[in-house]
């Protein structure tokens, strides 16, 4: 006899499965580009499948393990057929991607673009245990919103390294508390990314975690410094080497995609959606927004800290600001999955408590990005042209932090 409860069990199973289902279908669909994508050619340069791919891991460590120097802009446009510079990328990433650069390209592709959607399943199973929702179910659920939403594909597409880098940002929030040693680990492999590394860094420094700010920093610097000396050594100095590092900056802030006055989407970052809604961007912008979003975003997050429940918004209210502060594009918003579902489920929780339906209307808002699918952007194109579809992404991310810096404030007045 199947008693209802027995019949509710079966209902979600099968729900679980046809879930499942949905993320197979997904994952294979964005899989897909990796063993699509054309060799790279000087002809082929615009080609959009797996570029990140190329032109921040294969032929970086290609060029460095033929002994030149990727950081030079000039050495990489001569000698691969890249479009994008190498970015200042931790030393270290260029041993650590090692394996992923030394096969033929299409078969480092393809293992580098499995690695990557293993970390995405990685992220859904911290965001299932962080929210503890079942873990089972929790993790088929959020992985297939994730390889399914537009944040998610494009991961896989272009071959990004942001699913390692968020799956460490979220270790490092995660484990802070009961397990500093690993958080520090964590915190050492987001700082392959300087522009994630070092606000998070600051963040926990100022929450209380300062073991794991100092810890995981200086293993970050000890992993890069062989490679470093290396590349001074190679290039004839560190004299010659902090040139090539200003030229590199000197280029990355003159594409016309990561310029801060850049009308493209790419740019998150507060200063950069300031001047797409505005068409003015006051002096010395970017300065002011990374200290100002850091101080705000690290104080008040500490304040939560101190809270009934508040860990889980401070979380949130640390991985925007991380994204807020300094240069980050629409897929930097994957290292607040963990928080964000964790948040979500909070919320919900508390639907009932008016307060906390603004820290729902935060998550709502960063929810803009995974939503931003084509069919989407071509809806927004035509109802309210180009200029509102490349700001959407940023503006809905700044909107975010903004409802949780007010939640924040208003939150710890109530609760003093």
């Amino acid at each position: 006899m199947i008693t209802t409860t027995n019949r509710s069990g079966l209902a979600r199973s099968i729900l679980v499965g046809l879930v499942a289902l949905l993320g197979a279908a997904s994952a294979f669909r964005a899989l897909r580009p990796s063993w699509e994508v054309p060799l790279p050619t000087e002809a082929n340069l615009p080609e959009e499948r797996m570029q990140d791919f190329r032109d921040a891991l294969y032929f970086p460590i290609r060029e460095f393990l033929g002994g030149g120097n990727p950081y030079d802009p000039a050495v990489m446009f001569e000698h691969w057929p890249v479009r994008q510079n190498f970015n200042l990328y931790q030393p270290y990433h260029l041993v650590l991607h090692l394996p992923f650069a030394l096969p033929e390209y299409r078969v480092g592709a393809v293992a580098f673009t499995l690695a990557c959607l293993v970390l995405l399943v990685g992220l859904a199973v911290l965001a299932a245990r962080g929210a503890r929702l079942p873990l089972v179910a929790g993790t088929v659920v959020v992985a297939t919103l994730l390889v399914t939403s537009q944040v998610g594909k494009a991961q896989l597409y272009i071959g990004q390294v942001n699913p390692l880098i968020a799956v460490s940002v979220a270790g490092a929030l995660l484990l802070r508390a009961t397990h500093p040693g690993w958080a520090s680990a964590a915190l050492a492999l987001a700082w392959l990314k300087p522009q994630f590394g070092l606000p998070l860094a600051v963040v926990l420094f100022v929450r209380g975690d300062r073991k794991v700010a100092l810890l995981g920093t200086a293993a970050a610097a000890v992993a890069s410094l062989p490679v470093a000396a290396l590349l001074v050594v190679r290039g004839g100095g560190a004299g010659e080497f902090l040139d090539v590092i200003s030229r590199n900056l000197a280029w990355a802030s003159q594409t016309g995609y990561g310029a801060v006055d850049s009308m493209a989407a790419q740019r998150v970052d507060l200063p950069a959606v300031f001047f797409r809604t505005t068409g003015w961007l006051p002096p010395g912008a970017e300065l002011l927004a990374l200290c100002g979003v850091l101080a705000a975003t690290a104080l008040l997050a500490r304040r939560l800290d101190r809270t009934p429940d508040g860990s889980a918004v401070a979380d949130v209210l640390t991985c925007l600001g991380i994204v807020v502060a300094l240069v980050h594009q629409p897929g930097d918003v994957l290292i607040a999955v963990p928080a964000l579902v964790a948040l979500a489920v909070l919320c919900w929780r508390r639907r009932a408590e008016t307060a906390w339906r603004w820290a729902g209307c935060a998550a709502l808002l960063l929810a803009v990005p995974f939503a931003h699918l084509y069919f989407v952007d071509t809806a927004v194109r035509s109802v309210f042209g180009a200029r509102a579809s490349v700001t959407l992404d940023g503006l809905a991310v700044v909107a975010a932090w903004a409802v949780l810096v007010v939640f924040a404030v208003r939150h710890g007045r109530r609760t003093a």
